[in-house]
């Protein structure tokens, strides 16, 4: 399945399969992310619980009781696909991951994805956590309009805490197409057995910018 979709008017360029469901494995984090900028303050401080920490799947090997600003752990989501910056966020947010999961639900039907559902905020298999091509583009044209989440995405690189060490976690951003061609501005790739290989890509040139 696949989409190309002007950001502004969310016009459809180009689309195969757009509307088949679809495992999106970490391009889930689109909406963990947007969501927490939105109902977050970016610079308060988050203490690591023991309930978010060794989750399976990419992970930024957080802590119990570490101490990270909302902001470094959206770095760590985004751009290292930490699994477990997604639970810590999404406890955080909401207390817990399935009040989480309504939250991100209702923000998905806000934005007009009416052919998604999600139970987690990272995309670890679930067979009832699926999107469409359609419904991801649009989730990835409100994202891409919020400054911070922007800012976010397109960085290559970025350095966070890292508990009591005297030095920074280094964070590389696992998103290639950042470096593979002009304009490109994010977003998120994503991979589980079952989901296969994902990509959001967002591209501004000339003034058009597309999904």
């Amino acid at each position: 399945a696949e989409i190309v979709m002007e950001v502004n008017s969310k016009r459809v360029l180009y689309g195969n399969n757009i509307y088949d469901k679809k495992y999106m494995a970490s391009t889930t984090k689109i909406l963990t992310a947007i969501i927490i900028i939105e109902n977050c303050d970016l610079e308060e401080v988050v203490t690591v619980t023991n309930k978010t920490v060794g989750i399976e799947g990419s992970s930024i090997y957080l802590k119990a009781g570490e101490k990270l600003t909302v902001k470094e752990l959206l770095y760590g989501l985004m751009l290292r696909s930490g699994n477990d910056c997604a639970e810590t966020l999404a406890v955080y947010c909401s207390g817990s991951i399935e009040k989480f999961a309504d939250l991100m639900n209702a923000t998905a039907k806000r934005i007009g994805a009416m052919n998604s559902n999600f139970v987690n905020p990272h995309g670890l298999h679930n067979d009832e956590h699926y999107t469409t091509a359609y419904d991801l583009a649009l989730i990835s044209c409100y994202a891409i309009k919020n400054k911070d989440f922007k800012e976010i995405v397109s960085s290559k690189t970025a350095d966070i805490s890292f508990g009591d060490q005297n030095y920074k976690r280094h964070l590389i951003n696992k998103n290639k197409m950042l470096k593979e061609f002009e304009g490109s501005t994010g977003i998120k790739t994503g991979f589980t057995k079952k989901a296969g290989r994902c990509l959001v890509t967002s591209c501004e040139r000339n003034g058009t910018e597309l999904i």
